[in-house]
């Protein structure tokens, strides 16, 4: 099947309305004709957009972050990640960036892994994924608003993490699982 065949499955948008306009996410309630011709409404959330590496040292291991995600009431671990400056900004070098602030890091070689959209069903948010090698120490570069602890530890672990329900962030269960599928890692 090509794409235009999807077009049966197309929802058309009519109308929207601005219901909340933050700093991060941008709230929307769209009205919208359905491929029957039955009108329904949409609650969406517009984001920027988001950039995710995972740092993969020499020796197999992974650079990762605990950090405490207020809307969870928990301390999780992820890969680096960060949103972007604007929706022109080069999703390269935003991971660059993030990888460098966020762990001190910086790498010599850079591969998209895809893309990943963590809420399709309300969001528009689209999160690159980068798998980043070549990597050489330097001093982390925080925001004054951000407290994370990073460590570095093998794919494999991070995989069996993910398999086991131990890591729950998306972002980083998809980068975890593409970067064991090219590295060869199995369980």
């Amino acid at each position: 099947m090509n794409t235009n065949d999807y077009d049966i499955l197309r929802e058309v948008k009519t109308d929207s309305e601005a219901v909340f306009d933050g700093a991060l996410l941008h709230v929307r309630l769209d009205k919208v004709r359905l491929p029957n011709g039955a009108p329904a409404g949409r609650e969406l959330i517009r984001h920027v957009g988001a950039v995710a590496v995972v740092p993969l040292l020499d020796d197999g291991r992974v650079i990762v972050e605990r950090q405490f995600r207020y809307p969870i009431d928990a301390v999780i671990t992820e890969i680096p990640a960060g949103k972007l400056d604007s929706k022109q900004e080069d999703r390269l070098e935003a991971a660059k960036r993030e990888l460098r602030e966020e762990t001190g890091y910086t790498a010599d070689n850079w591969q998209s892994i895809g893309d990943f959209h963590p809420a399709a069903a309300y969001s528009d948010e689209n999160i690159t994924l980068y798998l980043a090698t070549g990597l050489n120490k330097g001093e982390q570069q925080l925001d004054a608003d951000e407290f994370l602890l990073v460590k570095a530890v093998p794919l494999k672990e991070l995989v069996e993490d993910v398999v086991s329900g131990r890591i729950t962030d998306g972002k980083t269960q998809a980068a975890i699982l593409k970067t064991a599928l090219i590295k060869g890692i199995t369980l």
